[in-house]
């Protein structure tokens, strides 16, 4: 019977990367995000290229209703889910914090952390009915250092570091793996999203260096999940070979 993985923020970057990694090792797939359009596009895709079973469901994280109301309408046989992938995350501005703007904290706080937590209340339960699962938040190099204007986002990233050892903790007595991967810079639609769509300005965040790409983070993260029963990678950190830390990278 083929394992099963939920992929949370599966429309493009790093989630979709994941979709295509775990298909191609014979997974059937959940696939999440707000564009249904994409999502199912993507399932297509996978489908016709490996022959996988992939259920689609498109919700806003950030909404505690929609998360509970579409996972519990997934039928029974897609709850046993083996691996999650908390991957949907974003960042908004990049400001100091006395010009900070209200919303897009709102938006990173509800996506990167309460977003988060729903998705792994009702999935964490249904791997202690089955007695076994495995857990992969995506946080960042900004949850280990901090970098100017980069405040909120910061402190939601920190959050996931620590529910990520919370989980640990909370879950180890049934037997599930909880695992953290902390990429530094990665080109995908993050910095574009970040920038509300300035292209311009997020090419130049990876201008001058060898940036990590989505297809990098999904092998990590299929490698983590793919080792033996008995083992667990606790946290991983992952950088581009031209950045040091999180503020830190040697430019051309």
């Amino acid at each position: 019977m083929a394992k099963i993985a939920l992929i949370t923020g599966a429309t493009a970057g790093i989630g979709e990367a994941c979709a295509h990694t775990f298909a191609r090792e014979g997974y059937n797939l959940i696939l999440t995000g707000r564009r249904m359009e994409r999502l199912e596009a993507l399932a297509q895709t996978l489908n016709e290229k490996y022959n996988v079973e992939i259920a689609v469901s498109s919700f806003d994280i950030r909404s505690r209703q929609q998360v509970v109301k579409s996972l519990d309408e997934l039928p029974d046989n897609w709850k046993k889910i083996d691996v999650l992938v908390n991957n949907a995350g974003l960042s908004q501005g990049l400001d100091p914090v006395d010009k900070g703007n209200f919303d897009d904290w709102d938006t990173m706080i509800d996506t990167n952390i309460k977003g988060l937590l729903y998705v792994s209340k009702i999935v964490s339960g249904w791997m202690i009915t089955h007695g076994s699962g495995h857990i992969i938040n995506l946080g960042s190099i900004a949850g280990k250092d901090v970098y100017t204007n980069g405040n909120v986002y910061c402190a939601t990233k920190h959050a996931v570091d620590a529910l990520n050892k919370g989980m640990r903790l909370d879950l180890l007595p049934h037997g599930i793996k909880v695992t953290a991967i902390h990429p530094g810079a990665v080109e995908t639609e993050f910095s574009e999203v970040r920038f509300k769509g300035d292209k311009e300005r997020a090419k130049k965040v990876y201008e001058g260096f060898e940036p990590l790409l989505a297809q990098d983070i999904a092998e990590t993260i299929w490698f983590v999940a793919s080792r033996p029963a008995h083992v667990n990678i606790n946290d991983l950190l992952i950088m581009p070979t031209a950045q040091a830390n999180a503020s830190t990278i040697f430019r051309k």
